[in-house]
């Protein structure tokens, strides 16, 4: 009897041990594992190892609503396709082997094709000048398939900006951005109609802030993008990563007449400028000096022994103009305007356009070894054709 106790134990240790080594090792061979009493959770499942060879499948990702997907969805649908039919006859003359391009249209002898952004929801258009200039019939393309004849409200050439207005229900507006708050680095969105190939988003960070000099118009402070824009993107959104509007597209670095990689923005804070001047008044009112001016040089700085290396140089004063009557000459170097430095070309053009036609100002202008400052008062900037 001792003897068969002693078995029947030792039969049930290698029993209990060899359960245990596989509930460690392989617990699937003793199936799924029993629920606690009360247990109202989900289902317990074994899992099993996948052979070696076969795929993984990914989880189905759960919608994310952020990021890009988000900015896009709010903006879209105000962006719009523009279409500019001219005659037959009429050139248009951009886009040719410059390296720095406002966006041609596509067709340029017939019917162009380009963007714009619904900024209010009463059918008010920001677009480029260029792609609405010249045009004899202006149609308009919503997102939502839906169409409309354009009219003209007004263009503004030195800054490439035209607004324009239609007539439907139910628009969907933009979101105007601040473009104080952006920051070289931020992610941008480009939407527009490249091409004429439909609406199209590219992403892109901004790349620098308050681009001057490039010769597309007279007054420029461009947004920087790397953002894919192409033929076609003209007058469309350059939106920040929540959906809003922060620049109208007008512009490309590029040697083949396609993205680099370079693109060229005007800041929405200057196109709400422009759009509202031409809502409230038609035109767009600047002040003038009528002046030429010319960045200074360190060589001529050190030929005329100047004591100063900051201002801009005036090449040239119009006869019976602002300045001449004010006393300014050619050869003076502006430091000031009202008190506010001036160091380029751009920075004079922009301080004077902001001033108010017939308000006093005063000038202050290095003469030689000779400290000035000349009493002017601001003239109305005559109306400028488109540059070329």
């Amino acid at each position: 009897m001792r003897r068969l106790w002693l078995l029947f134990s030792q039969a049930v240790t290698v029993v209990l041990a060899t359960v245990f080594v596989i509930g460690t090792l392989k617990p699937h061979w003793l199936g799924p594992a029993p629920r606690a009493a009360g247990w109202n959770g989900p289902p317990v499942v074994t899992l099993r190892s996948v052979p070696t060879g076969l795929p993984r499948l990914m989880p189905e990702p759960a919608a994310s609503g952020g990021g890009y997907a988000t900015a896009a969805r709010v903006a879209a649908p105000a962006v719009v396709s523009v279409m500019a039919s001219k005659s037959a006859n009429a050139q248009d003359e951009r886009g040719g082997s410059r390296p720095f391009n406002a966006l041609p249209r596509v067709d340029p002898d017939e019917t162009g094709f380009g963007s714009g952004v619904i900024v209010s929801s009463d059918g008010v258009l920001l677009t480029n000048n260029h792609v609405v200039e010249g045009a004899g019939r202006i149609m308009v393309r919503l997102s939502d398939g839906r169409q409309a004849v354009a009219e003209v409200v007004g263009t503004d050439p030195e800054t490439d900006l035209a607004v324009l207005r239609i007539a439907l229900d139910e628009l969907p507006a933009i979101t105007l951005g601040r473009v104080d708050a952006l920051q070289v680095g931020d992610a941008v969105l480009a939407i527009g109609n490249p091409f004429n190939v439909g609406q199209t988003v590219t992403a892109g960070i901004v790349s620098a802030l308050g681009r001057q000099g490039l010769g597309l118009s007279t007054f420029e402070s461009f947004i920087q993008t790397d953002a894919a824009i192409n033929p076609g993107n003209s007058g469309g959104a350059l939106v920040d990563a929540q959906g809003h509007l922060v620049g109208i597209n007008t512009a490309i670095f590029s040697r083949s007449g396609g993205s680099m990689g370079i693109g060229f923005a005007i800041p929405v804070d200057l196109a709400r400028q422009v759009m509202e001047s031409l809502l409230r008044d038609g035109q767009v009112t600047r002040g003038w000096l009528g002046v030429e001016p010319r960045e200074l040089t360190p060589e001529f700085v050190e030929s005329f022994h100047l004591p100063v290396s900051e201002g801009v140089l005036i090449t040239g004063v119009l006869a019976e103009g602002p300045a001449a009557k004010g006393g300014m000459r050619p050869g003076d170097v502006v430091r000031e305007i009202d008190g506010r430095t001036v160091h380029s070309v751009p920075e004079l053009l922009n301080q004077v356009a902001a001033l108010t036609p017939g308000q006093p100002v005063t000038v202050a202008v290095q003469r030689g070894s000779q400290a000035l400052e000349l009493k002017l008062s601001v003239a109305r900037r005559p109306p400028q054709i488109a540059r070329r």
